[in-house]
């Protein structure tokens, strides 16, 4: 039996410290998503202090780079130049954890260390992530459609450690 690691959104400071890479977790709560198209302009109203605008509280949160669609939900490659700069102001921010697929940069682990935040990679089948989704709302962006800022209620998505505290799975 693997031991998997239950974390409850949102998510402190003790949460993350207590991570280490290569452990396998299960998230529950509250996470939102965001990739290529409204990561930038998420970005965008953080960099022009217009927090106000957003929404939802980005302390303690949890963001997974997906999309939302009738079919699912899916990681998508978090070196994306769109998504990979804004993971060090959403980190400054707040987020505590980036959830998606793939290797990320030098620059982008030490700013997840210097934040205290990390990164998480998840199975790319939709299907196992999908069931996990209790229920699901646009917060943001709805011109975007099926990659709008979705506020995503989860039970238990699994994700492995992939980058923490500067050490990477993938080096």
């Amino acid at each position: 039996m693997i031991n998997m690691i239950k974390l409850e959104t949102p998510i402190s400071n003790k949460d993350i410290n207590n991570l280490k890479i290569g452990d396998k977790v299960l998230i529950s709560g509250i996470i939102y998503t965001g990739r290529d198209a409204v990561l930038p302009k998420l970005k965008k109203i953080i960099q022009d202090e217009k927090i106000e605008l957003i929404p939802f509280d980005l302390n303690g949160s949890v963001f997974m780079h997906t999309a939302v669609s009738k079919s699912g939900i899916a990681p998508t490659t978090s070196n994306k130049t769109e998504i990979e700069s804004s993971i060090s102001l959403l980190s400054q921010s707040g987020v505590k954890i980036h959830i998606g697929k793939g290797s990320l940069s030098d620059k982008t682990i030490k700013s997840l260390k210097k934040e205290n935040s990390i990164f998480f990679i998840t199975p790319p089948v939709a299907a196992v992530l999908t069931d996990k989704v209790i229920s699901k709302e646009v917060v943001m962006f709805k011109e975007e459609g099926i990659e709008s800022i979705f506020k995503l209620k989860v039970k238990a998505i699994p994700a492995i450690v992939a980058i923490a505290h500067g050490k990477s799975i993938y080096s």
